[in-house]
């Protein structure tokens, strides 16, 4: 008789957390970036900070995104330089932001400031957007920072 009741107990207790698991949240967040668009220029030592522009939503909450710009010079290898007298320095930049309570978000800024000793180049600019459960999605875009880009556009 024990026996019939733990196995019922067993059988109980691994439906509840079968469940469970297949009710968790699995889907990544989605990430559709208008602005900077691939392969734009974006000036370099410009007044205003870069236009960025951009819609994240999750089926159950989002949580952050992080944006990430590293120059491509070396195929990767991201090896650090610092200037010394105002030499050129290879730029960048890595800022999260918190999107805790939201579904949906709409995101425009001019955080992005690129400063006049920026090097010159092929950049990548990279998304992450995590939601409340741990999924994260990125996307990747090729940038150039360049003296002669037009300074970016606020709608």
């Amino acid at each position: 008789m024990k026996t019939k009741f733990y196995f019922i107990a067993l059988l109980a207790i691994f439906t509840f957390v079968s469940c469970d698991k297949e009710e968790s949240d699995t889907t990544k967040p989605v990430i559709v970036l208008h602005e900077p668009e691939e392969g734009q220029a974006l000036k370099i030592g410009g007044e205003n900070g870069v236009h960025f522009e951009m819609d994240l939503s999750d089926d159950v909450m989002l949580k952050s995104y992080k944006i990430d710009i590293h120059n491509n010079f070396d195929g990767h290898s991201h090896g650090g330089t610092r200037a010394d007298g105002g030499e050129e320095v290879a730029f960048s930049f890595s800022r999260s932001y918190d999107l805790s309570g939201l579904k949906n978000a709409h995101v425009h800024h001019h955080d992005i400031v690129i400063p006049a000793n920026a090097k010159p180049g092929a950049y990548h600019l990279m998304v992450y957007c995590t939601d409340a459960a741990g999924n994260e999605s990125h996307i990747a875009r090729n940038i150039v920072l360049s003296t002669t880009a037009e300074e970016g556009h606020d709608e």
